[in-house]
């Protein structure tokens, strides 16, 4: 590992998948990178939870696939369902065997993805993860960019990539918009050990569920089942997070006697919004830091591995004398496009279908699906683009 005198060629702010990702991808190539974290560990929280095809590919260049799928499960089908209709279409990856070496979802949480990488960092001596390491401040010029910790610490290298959440300091210290919107649901996840297939016996580890007032995302980890309802306007923090509410929201899967077993719940508001830009001068914008969405669908870490996965090559390249400065433009290019265009516009989509009020829209809807699977083609063009195979060459 580097030490805290040695100046690094790329710092990387925040390590989470995606800042752990690029820092791991540079380190492989000899770059020699220092990656600051705000947290005092890695971040153990339960957020995103599905790699798709795509994503496996590249970690499995990164010879990081098979430990995460040694601690994940592989899931080949998703369910759209009604509560009140049951099942509605059944969506088969395998149909993708032509197109991927991994024609499936691994299921497992993003936590495990970061601790892997950081096992593997500890075997290389050009890379160091700096824990309670805030930043609040950047500033550059034509030779470098460095960064204030909130301790007062001060950090200097060849470029800066700001991987440092919804929130980024780097991204606010730039000036950088974040354009979009604010959702009016805030999202209630509630995680539990209890076996879902007791009330579902025909469920699949994906599942949306539609419903014009409480609809519900069902989505299998290898520890627990995880349940995401939107919680209605005007309802408080307190009053969501209550235990009566809870078990409300949870017997709508099913009436477990004595009341549900809950490892944790969350509560948080959803937003869709896509940096100004993506790069500024030495600094460039990757993941939750340059791009936010709705959760539906499970594209916001994917986008954000592929995000780290381009720039680590391209940035690797110009310290590596492979590529002059202006091709580092190409960054913003393509990926900006690709939050704008795909990611933003198929999660708003999977938000509208799955809280459809319009009772002729709904049966329409259901029509369609049912129709999609019926057809080969259409059935393996849709898991193509909802697993995010169509996306994969603008991140290579």
């Amino acid at each position: 590992m580097t030490t805290s005198e040695t100046r690094a060629q790329v710092l990387v702010a925040g390590a989470g998948p995606v800042g752990m990702t690029a820092a791991y991808m540079l380190a492989r190539r000899g770059v020699t990178v220092r990656v600051l974290e705000a947290g005092p560990d890695l971040s153990t929280e339960s957020r995103a939870s599905t790699f798709h095809p795509p994503t496996l590919e590249m970690l499995d260049e990164l010879e990081l696939a098979e430990d995460l799928r040694a601690q994940g499960i592989d899931v080949p089908t998703f369910q759209h369902r009604d509560r009140s209709e049951g099942l509605i279409a059944e969506f088969d990856l395998s149909l993708l065997r032509e197109d991927t070496r991994f024609p499936f979802r691994v299921q497992c949480e993003q936590s495990k993805l970061t601790r892997i990488i950081l096992d593997k960092m500890e075997q290389l001596p050009n890379v160091e993860v700096v824990f309670d390491a805030r930043v609040t401040a950047v500033a550059q010029d034509r030779a470098d960019v460095s960064v204030q910790l909130a301790d007062g610490r001060n950090f200097s290298a060849d470029y800066l990539i700001g991987a440092d959440g919804a929130s980024s300091a780097v991204r606010q210290t730039l000036g950088i918009d974040f354009e979009g919107q604010t959702y009016p649901e805030r999202y209630l996840v509630i995680s539990t050990r209890e076996d879902i297939k007791q009330w579902i016996p025909d469920i699949a580890y994906v599942n949306y569920i539609s419903d014009p007032r409480e609809w519900v995302v069902l989505l299998r980890t290898p520890q627990h089942w995880r349940a995401m309802f939107p919680v209605a306007e005007g309802t408080s923090d307190e009053e969501a997070l209550a235990t009566g509410h809870v078990q409300r929201m949870m017997n709508i899967v099913g009436d477990c006697p004595g009341g549900w077993p809950i490892l944790h719940t969350t509560l948080y508001r959803v937003h869709q919004r896509v940096a100004g830009r993506y790069r500024e001068g030495r600094v460039f914008l990757a993941g939750d830091a340059a791009h936010i969405n709705n959760p539906l669908g499970g594209l916001g870490m994917n986008s954000g591995i592929h995000d780290a996965y381009m720039l680590a090559r391209i940035l690797g390249d110009r310290l590596l004398g492979l590529a002059s400065e202006d091709e580092l433009d190409t960054y913003e290019e393509q990926r900006r496009e690709v939050s704008r265009a795909y990611v933003a516009v198929e999660t708003d989509k999977n938000w509208r279908r799955i809280r459809e009020r319009d009772e002729v829209q709904r049966q329409n809807q259901f029509a369609e699906l049912r129709s999609i699977v019926a057809d080969p083609e259409r059935h393996r063009q849709h898991v193509r683009n909802t697993c995010m195979v169509s996306e994969l060459a603008h991140a290579r």
